[in-house]
């Protein structure tokens, strides 16, 4: 894959330096170029004039490149590229501990929190994390704090103050120390300057431009949230996609609206310290840190989807905001039509969801808690189904199941799989789409079936298991074309 590699090794140094000579913008996100004789980092992408070999240095991330005392490029922004594909893809610890500093953990339960969640001491989890990320929890936290500030800088009137809190710093001193020495700036040259590049809040939103790596198959991804809007919880208005958030500290509502080289995002958020998680939660529902190149490198070759491949390249596994929304929605899909678990999800919504505090639109209530679905007695379905949701939410509840971003995948798989009602289906099914795991492979799914027999490979699950080891280890990329061309070919919704 561009610019890294599937166990996290750093790619050498006349590797990068080809990345960053070449301009291509698949590298950024994947490596941070430094210039000593400037003290400046940039994503590989930058327009300016490529330095010498010795006045060149590549770091794994921004907080690394930070850390090393280069500040951030005025022009290219390195702190707004594309997040790199190798948090989702990795399974182990350090790539676990970025996705729950993305989701802004450091910031709410400090980095003891972070270490307890990942079963590390502190001491031990900053060792890792700086030998493997070139900056410790700490460290990549402030980079996250960073780019956050900026964000409200530059969309909204807030005061500093304000700011200095809503992006987690503990203190005001701190936020102007470290926006000063990222990016060379005090915050009120940052916010001017953005002002002169003309307004991008309005009517109390923040408007954010969420990056991807081109190409992206926005038709297929938009598609796949139309088809499966639940009434209440979300909306979909022409080519924008609306719906409710559970953020750490508050409500919000988002709006994703498919743009040229970036998502355009309207957050309507009660608590401006939601900002991070809201973006971190859009980029990971629209699978947005993909690398398509590189997906396209491993399945590109294969004589069975080497042609739904080509056909669109740029083909994204949609995500989750919620991985335990995620879970309930796939439970409530088992052996019933889309539009039947739309009907049927929008009535959990409407009964067990908490209301918002002011509708928007036909917005009108967050997807139920687990406690509120441990409790909820009787369910619009089965007997058995309702005693499968009540059992996973109990479980989710009570902590004997963890559904977030920075679990262990292969933990969750064997806890799933010890409730009752859930098998292998709805574990793959949760895994791809709930936990973002890239080689997730729900091969008895009906659909996945289905495409394969269009495509001549026998009905057979043997078969299908066997066939799919070619596609390790990118199997979820696999499982979502299939369904894709069953789609195209209007045999699935």
């Amino acid at each position: 894959m561009p610019g890294g590699t599937l166990d996290g090794v750093m790619p050498t140094f006349e590797q990068c330096y080809r990345a960053a000579e070449s301009k291509d913008p698949r590298f950024d996100g994947w490596i941070y170029s430094a210039v000593t004789s400037t003290g400046i980092y940039c994503r590989p992408s930058c327009p300016a004039v490529m330095p010498k070999r010795e006045n060149t240095r590549f770091y794994p991330t921004a907080a690394a490149a930070q850390e090393a005392g280069f500040r951030a490029c005025r022009r290219c922004l390195p702190d707004a590229a594309p997040g790199s594909p190798e948090w989702d893809i990795r399974a182990d610890v350090a790539a676990r501990a970025m996705r729950l500093i993305d989701d802004g953990l450091v910031e709410r339960e400090g980095v003891n929190g972070l270490a307890s969640q990942l079963g590390y001491t502190t001491r031990h989890l900053g060792r890792l994390l700086t030998a493997e990320l070139g900056a410790g929890p700490l460290a990549l936290a402030r980079a996250r704090r960073a780019h956050t500030a900026r964000l409200l800088l530059e969309t909204t009137p807030l005061p500093i103050t304000d700011v200095a809190f809503a992006a987690g710093f503990g203190s005001v001193r701190q936020f102007n120390d470290t926006v000063r020495t990222v990016f060379a700036a005090t915050p009120g040259q940052v916010r001017e300057k953005a002002r002169r590049r003309g307004p991008t809040g309005t009517n109390g939103a923040v408007e954010l431009r969420l990056p991807y790596r081109a190409p992206l198959e926005a038709d297929a991804l938009w598609q796949y949230l139309a088809d499966r809007v639940i009434p209440g919880l979300e909306e979909l208005d022409g080519q924008t996609y609306r719906r409710v958030l559970s953020l750490p500290h508050a409500q919000g509502v988002v709006e994703l609206t498919p743009a040229e080289g970036h998502v355009k995002a309207r957050l309507q958020l009660e608590d401006l310290r939601d900002l991070g998680p809201a973006a971190a939660r859009c980029r990971r529902l629209l699978h947005l840190d993909a690398d398509p190149a590189g997906i396209a490198d491993v399945l590109d070759s294969d004589d069975l989807l080497g042609p739904l491949v080509r056909k669109r390249p740029g083909l994204r596994v949609p995500g989750s905001v919620d991985p335990f929304e995620t879970a309930i929605r796939a439970i409530v899909g088992q052996q019933v039509s889309i539009a039947a678990a739309r009907t049927v999800a929008g009535r959990l919504v409407e009964t067990h969801g908490t209301p918002l505090s002011k509708p928007i639109g036909t917005l009108t209530h967050l997807f139920p808690t687990p406690t509120a679905l441990a409790g909820a007695g009787v369910l619009p379905m089965p007997q058995s189904r309702t005693r499968t949701i009540t059992g996973l939410a109990a479980a989710v509840a009570n902590g004997d199941v963890r559904l977030d971003r920075g679990a262990d995948r292969a933990e969750v798989r064997e806890s799933l799989l010890s409730l009752p009602g859930i098998g292998p289906w709805t574990v793959e099914y949760i895994a791809l789409r709930g936990l973002g795991d890239p080689d997730a492979f729900p091969g008895t799914d009906l659909g996945i079936r289905q495409a394969l027999v269009s495509l001549g490979v026998d009905d057979n699950p043997r078969t299908i298991a066997a066939l799919a080891e070619r596609w390790r280890p990118l199997r979820s990329y696999a499982a979502q074309h299939l369904w894709t061309h069953l789609s195209d070919k209007g045999d699935s919704g």
